[in-house]
Parts: C-alpha cells; structure tokens; sequence
C-alpha cells in the first residue's frame, strides 16, 4: 500500500510514554508526513489540574519525534481536519475511532474526501492494563508501563541498613525552617506551597501540628514516638474518620505498612495509619503508591518540615531506595 501524504494524530499527550510512542511510530509508518496536534491548556485544564503544560507536552515530543514530525496546537476537539485539503489519513485510538468517523462525516458535507482512519490498539503494560496517562498520572504505572511497585513486592519485607542512612537523613523536598518548639511555624510556610492533590503527613508532630492548626490530613502516620522517645501524651485522633493498624519494626517495610498505605490511598476518607515500630520510613512507599502531586509531609529534627510533592523523579527515586534495601521474603 502507498503511503499517505499527511496523517493527523491529536491528543492531549501528557507525561509522553510508550504509548504515546506506538501511536506515533504508527503514523510515521503510514504516512510520509505526520500533524501532531496537542491540545492547549485552556482543554487540558478541564480535564485535569495535574497535566503538563502545552510547552512541556510539546518539548517531550520534539525531543524524541524525526523531522517527519510537527507539532500544533489544538483548541477545540475536531481540529483542522474537518476543512484540511492537504490531508489523506488521521491516527486514532479505540475510543477516539468515533470522533475521527464524526471528522469525516463533516468533510462529506463539506465536499472533501473522508481521510483514512487507521486504529492503533492500545499499549498494554507490564501487568497487562492500557498504558495511559491517567493511570500514570494516578501513580499506577511509570512512561514504560512498569509499577511503581509490583504486586509481588507487596508481600516482602525490606530491612534498612547502614549504607543508606546519611542518604534516607538528607531531606528530600523542600525544607521549611522554624523552631522546633513551634512546629506550626515550618508548618504554616510548607502549607503554603502545597500542590492541589492530597495532604500525607508523616510523624506524630506533623499530623499533631496540623490538627492544631484545624487541618485534617487525607492520610496520616502516626507511632507514638518523637526523635526515638515515647510521647507522654499521644496524638488526638478523634478528627480522622478512619483508623487503620500496622505492624513496622524499626528499620523496616513491611506488608502491613505496604498494605495500610494502599487501603488508606484508596479510600475517600480521612484516615490515620497506627504504627506499631516505626513510621520513619513510610515517606518511600507513600510516594511509590501515591497519584503525582500528593503532597507528603514529614519533620526533619531540629530544623523544620519537609514538603515533598509526588513526581515521577519521587518515584524513580524511591523505587531506587528501596531495591537497594535487604530483602526477606
């Protein structure tokens, strides 16, 4: 089959993945020059606060497209195609196939020629589900369609040891400095810079610092100790609509912690995990399972409050942390 002349491909390609990638290669396939058309921020805004930007979303593309390949902008849902003269073929995935038919029912009006729609099925992942945006965007899976943390690394226990310890000690957001004896200090300037996902807070004086300050975080993480010290008092948890228990010896992920995490991260209720051990080590599998831009919250003694917002670099790194951990099955 000869190839076409100019193919259109539309969509919104946020966090540019092999998905994206196939649908792409597919059109430089059949066609000698490919339209790529992203849609503006004013549409991508409407779908999702978490979306790149247009820039950025075009960047990606450009940086790995030929030259075969331009980029456009996209402010509406039909696109040039319903008019282009210039155009024989336009790309499609399963769900955008009635669009593209409803494209070409329009250029029947108009008096052009219907384009060729060619259907490229979906990527699948490592675990066999549709590579997609949103379920990167949700903390699923990576741009390669690997998990974060596979379902089989759920029921692992991962022990700590010495050569991680100044790395796991250097904070690893953005540091908020106040006095130690007024928490709500380093709190209220880290509030102040949080993304508009989810609140983690993790450590019995964060989740304490913002109860006092009349916020109930989405999840926290609580063990009744602070700097390795038993609290006199513990933390009122009165305000959290669920609780949850896990078991977590010092210098240790285990199960229990993994699975409370994930209960908590799939509920739409406040909820406060009860650590029985230790909670320190929460923050790596909080940003492993968390959708992007939830915002986690834990002390850094004698300094202030961390504020790091899930991102897939979190994520990358996390997921590096924690294969360097012993591993006892």
């Amino acid at each position: 089959m000869a190839k076409l002349e100019r193919c259109l491909v539309g969509g919104t390609f946020d966090r540019f993945h092999d998905g994206h990638k196939e649908l792409l290669l597919t059109a430089l396939d059949v066609a000698e020059l490919v339209e790529v058309w992203i849609t503006n921020d004013t549409m991508s805004a409407a779908k999702s606060p978490f979306l790149q930007s247009f820039e950025d979303r075009r960047e990606a593309i450009l940086s790995w497209a030929d030259e075969r390949i331009t980029t456009h902008e996209l402010e509406d849902n039909l696109g040039p195609a319903p008019i282009r003269k210039d155009c024989d073929g336009i790309i499609c995935t399963p769900e955008t196939l009635s669009n593209c038919q409803s494209i070409n029912e329009i250029r029947l009006n108009n008096g052009l020629l219907p384009l060729e729609i060619i259907e490229v099925s979906h990527t699948l992942d490592e675990a066999g589900g549709i590579i997609s945006s949103t379920r990167i965007r949700a903390g699923l899976i990576d741009k390669n369609g690997k998990q974060w943390l596979k379902e089989s690394d759920r029921s692992k226990t991962y022990l700590f040891h010495r050569g991680l310890d100044s790395e796991l000690k250097e904070p690893a957001g953005e540091l908020f400095l106040g006095p130690e004896q007024s928490p709500e200090v380093a709190m209220s300037a880290a509030m102040e810079n949080i993304a508009p996902g989810g609140i983690i807070a993790v450590g019995d004086v964060s989740v304490e610092t913002l109860l006092e300050m009349g916020v109930t975080p989405d999840i926290g993480l609580v063990d009744g100790m602070t700097k390795r010290s038993e609290l006199i008092e513990k933390v009122d948890l009165s305000s959290f609509d669920i609780l949850l228990k896990a078991d977590n010896p010092a210098g240790a992920i285990t199960p229990s912690l993994i699975d409370s995490i994930n209960a908590a991260l799939h509920n739409d209720q406040t909820t406060c995990i009860e650590v029985d051990g230790e909670e320190d080590l929460a923050p790596i599998i909080v940003h492993l399972l968390a959708p992007l831009g939830t915002n986690v919250i834990y002390g850094q003694p004698g300094k202030g409050v961390v504020l790091r917002i899930t991102s897939l670099a979190a994520k990358e790194q996390c997921r590096g942390l924690l294969s360097r951990f012993e591993v006892k099955e």
